[in-house]
């Protein structure tokens, strides 16, 4: 089930990214082929990989595999900007997730 997880998500990542690919691979250091194997499921990438594909996209290992995240890259983009709020802005902004969450309902 990971397996596919990865696949998948590497999948999504890279196009969210607009990159091709060839264009990933190629960027990552690895023949046109690479990241067409790891997305047909021929090959998974060792963990050393797995840590350049997350630097790649700007995310953690821990953001990659939070499955509840589908764009973990704008999270950890928000993350970051919220780290640099003082306490009172961090909760202005935690507020209007409330009020965003509650028109979901």
């Amino acid at each position: 089930m990971k397996e596919k997880f990865v696949r998948e998500r590497i999948t999504s990542l890279r196009l969210r990214k607009g990159v091709s690919e060839y264009q990933m691979s190629y960027d990552l250091g690895h023949s046109r082929g690479y990241v067409y194997n790891i997305s047909s499921g021929k090959a998974l990438p060792p963990l050393k990989e797995l840590f350049a594909i997350c630097d790649y996209f700007g995310i953690t290992p821990s953001e990659f595999f939070n499955e509840e995240s589908v764009t973990p890259e704008l999270v950890k983009k928000a993350t970051d900007g919220l780290n640099k709020l003082s306490e009172k802005d961090v909760r202005l902004v935690l507020e209007l997730i409330n009020r965003l969450q509650e028109g979901k309902r």
